[in-house]
Order: structure tokens, then sequence, then C-alpha cells
């Protein structure tokens, strides 16, 4: 038996309907779990597409770990993303994550950066993903929405 088909940003449907509920984030939305304002979470989005497409500077961490050889539990499983789950530093908004400025000009950066993450052919080379390291084309658009999930379900969009 075949479950639903899943969810990528690589499928124009699956843009369209992240950038939609996006759309229903504004500055006052109420977080429902976790510590980031709606404002902190935009621009935690953008500073994490910013760092796999080498805008932004993401340390990687030091040592040996299984995530890359496991990373199609979180990529595939059916199951939601957990709650709070520590983030890198450089993207983490109570650590060295950029600030947030202006709402509308946030979402519009977000934006552009998505497009740019999505854009074939592809202008630049993903960076190794901090827990994942290296994934596929399929695995970052299939990354990219579920992370993009996560965050708007934790603002009930």
């Amino acid at each position: 038996m075949k479950g639903p088909p899943l969810k990528s940003l690589v499928k124009p449907g699956c843009k369209l309907e992240i950038t939609a509920r996006l759309a229903t984030v504004g500055p006052r939305s109420q977080r429902l779990w976790g510590r980031m304002t709606a404002p902190q979470m935009i621009c935690h989005l953008n500073d994490s597409f910013l760092g796999v497409m080498g805008d932004k500077a993401i340390e990687l961490p030091a040592g040996f770990s299984l995530w890359p050889a496991f990373k199609w539990i979180p990529l595939y499983m059916p199951m939601k993303w957990p709650q709070g789950v520590p983030t890198r530093p450089e993207v983490d908004q109570f650590g060295g994550g950029t600030p947030p400025a202006h709402f509308e000009s946030d979402i519009r950066d977000l934006l552009v950066s998505l497009d740019k993450f999505t854009a074939q052919p592809r202008l630049f080379q993903f960076r190794p993903h901090p827990i994942f390291r290296v994934m596929t084309d399929a695995q970052w658009m299939r990354w990219g929405y579920l992370h993009m999930d996560h965050h708007l379900r934790q603002f009930g969009a």
C-alpha cells in the first residue's frame, strides 16, 4: 500500500502551499511552542537557506555523527519534526542569527532566498548541511519543505 506523495519544494504546488501559509503569518502571530517570535522565525528560515546556499557562514560540527547515514529518517518517515531540536548558533535567534529588522522586508528576503534555493538551473552549489552533510537535490528540496513546514506549524500556519 502506497502512502501520500511526499511534499517537496521541487513541486510547484508544494512551494505555492508554503508561500500561502507564510502569508498568514504576521509580526504578532503567536507561537504554539518554542521561544522564537514570528519575526525571529522568518529570519531563522532565511539564515538557514542562506547558510546551505553559501551566502552565510555555518560551521560544521566537529566529530563523528551517525546522522548523515540516517538522514532518511527525518526526511522520509511519515512524522512531523519534533519540537525543541537545537539549531546551529549561526542561525539561532538567541545566538548568532540575523536579528529581525522590518517584518515585510524580512519576508521579502526570505522569499528571494526561497526562489534562489528552488531555481533551476541551480546558480550555486549546496554546502554540506550541518547535521545531514551532503544531500542530493531531491533531499535538499524535501528538507526545505520540511523545515519551513515545521516552523510554520510552530505559528499555526
